[in-house]
């Protein structure tokens, strides 16, 4: 009996323009078996976002040319069934177009353990 395949790396599109930040977050989604790519501000995210590509957007709030929300908005008018999660110390008034939002403050790992479920009910969904 043959190994079996196991499934693709989850890549997400990660937007933070605190460098600080930006490396954290990326190391820990790496270490934590994703693919990340990662930009500066939302003119880049919506530059370089591709549906075929990315799983989901992780954004930060505010980012440089707009809010993580107006991006998010831009981003489902795109592809409606791509997650976004907002990961912020400043939580945005209006989170319509947000799959998740978490407190920067709270740890990484809650932040992964938001991202693990939105992809099993996005998977239970397919199935």
């Amino acid at each position: 009996m043959g190994k079996r395949d196991s499934p693709p790396a989850k890549t997400i599109l990660l937007v933070c323009d605190r460098d600080d930040s930006r490396i954290a977050l990326k190391w820990f989604f790496n270490i934590s078996g994703y693919v990340v790519d990662a930009v500066r501000s939302a003119q880049e995210a919506i530059s370089v976002f591709d549906a075929v590509i990315h799983d989901m957007v992780v954004t930060d709030n505010p980012i440089p040319g707009m809010t993580g929300a107006e991006m998010a908005h831009i981003i489902k008018l795109r592809s409606p069934a791509t997650p976004v999660v907002m990961y912020a110390g400043e939580l945005p008034a209006e989170c319509s177009c947000l799959d998740l939002v978490i407190e920067r403050s709270t740890n990484m790992v809650v932040l992964k353990a938001g991202m693990d479920r939105i992809f099993a009910e996005h998977q239970a969904s397919v199935l």
